[in-house]
């Protein structure tokens, strides 16, 4: 017994080192919530300010998801705020000036998002053009733009009822179990299901093509800390209102693109790009059409982002997407992405959104100054890229 015990620890250790870069953001995010819990007596773990922080990243979360793979292929894409701000706008008039039905404005959006991202595609892809340069220029041209089309009202406001749902809205409950909202617990006891089942799936292609796996007690001890994890938020948010659309979606986003990354040949040319573009070319891979879907894809959630924050706000207005792509840029890195590139997980990436969303909630709290808050950001985003390189370099 105790020599079962020496080695599952010895085990423990070996995975902790050889994995630190993607289980760092999670020890992180506990210390951190630790923390905060601590010196707010509480009142950080409360439901109600556990919902509203999960709620208040959603459109940080999604842009993120999308600068993750800009990242992964050695580029990046600072014209995704503004692009956010300004479709954002485009959707509110839409839907007061011109009377358009809420479903139809959304894949109006997306599709205006989609076209954004192919024109930067080709112009980082076909004329060469620095991605940095591009996106630079974007981020100008758009600002430009948002302050065009709301310089008569300056802001612009959403009475509809629907489209103001899926920023502040939650899903319907059938009262099943009194003071909890029943529908949340139910969905996040079937997720929780998915997951072992997915993980039990994927532990025995790996053992009958012989790749290596974690151990059992390990791998008994992970399925039960995440289902945990899982089981504790799901009960936390149930407490409140349950679960918002807003979550929702973002849990939709990272699920397709999880999917995406990590069990479609898309995702691996990605991560063959990124890794060796020159490589991956003369392997076959056409680099240019993989330019163009990551582009693509960021604006198309930039524009996600965008209907997510308008939602929120219930309104359009001139500030919207300022400093959201310093958000994204920030969490991608904390939550494991690579500067150097081929690096980079999704799931990752919204550990490292919530590691940013739970400072600037537990500073809030606190009372903590604005001016203090970006510094203290600031310091967050250099240490974790310090520790990427350092990591990289030990690798």
């Amino acid at each position: 017994m105790e020599k079962e015990k020496l080695r599952f620890i010895d085990e423990l250790k070996l995975l902790l080192k050889n994995n630190i870069r993607e289980y760092g953001m999670f020890i992180a995010l506990f210390v951190i919530m630790i923390i905060f819990s601590i010196l707010t007596d509480g009142t950080f773990m409360s439901p109600r300010n556990i919902s509203n922080l999960i709620n208040s990243m959603g459109y940080i979360a999604v842009l993120t998801v999308g600068m993750t793979l800009v990242i992964v292929i050695r580029h990046i894409d600072l014209s995704v705020g503004f692009i956010a701000g300004f479709l954002g706008a485009v959707a509110a008039i839409l839907l007061t000036t011109y009377k358009v039905p809420v479903f139809l404005t959304i894949l109006i959006i997306l599709l205006l998002g989609i076209i954004i991202g192919f024109f930067n595609g080709i112009l980082v892809a076909n004329f060469g053009i620095p991605s940095f340069v591009s996106s630079l220029a974007g981020m100008l041209i758009f600002r430009g733009a948002l302050l065009r089309v709301t310089e008569k009202s300056g802001t612009i406001i959403i009475p509809n009822k629907i489209f103001n749902a899926i920023g502040n809205g939650f899903i319907p409950d059938i009262k099943l179990i009194e003071g909890y909202h029943s529908i949340t617990l139910i969905l996040g006891i079937i997720g929780i299901i998915l997951f072992i089942s997915n993980e039990i799936k994927s532990r025995k292609n790996k053992e009958k093509y012989n790749f290596e796996v974690l151990s059992k007690p390990l791998f008994i001890a992970k399925l039960i800390l995440i289902s945990s994890v899982i089981m504790y938020i799901t009960w936390t948010l149930a407490k409140y209102n349950g679960l918002s659309w807003t979550i929702v979606i973002v849990i939709i986003v990272v699920a397709i693109y999880h999917y995406l990354t990590t069990k479609t040949v898309l995702g691996r040319h990605i991560y063959a790009v990124g890794g060796n573009p020159e490589a991956a070319k003369l392997s076959g891979i056409d680099v240019k059409k993989i330019t163009y879907f990551v582009f693509c894809s960021m604006s198309m959630l930039a524009a996600l982002s965008g209907i997510l924050y308008t939602a929120r706000l219930q309104s359009a207005t001139t500030t919207a997407g300022n400093l959201f792509e310093q958000d994204a840029i920030a969490a991608a890195y904390v939550g494991g992405a690579s500067a150097a590139g081929g690096v980079g997980k999704i799931t990752g990436s919204i550990i490292g959104a919530l590691v940013m969303a739970s400072l600037t909630s537990g500073m809030n709290l606190m009372g903590v100054g604005i001016s203090y808050q970006y510094m203290i950001r600031g310091i967050v985003l250099v240490v974790a890229v310090v520790f990427d390189v350092i990591t990289r370099k030990k690798k």
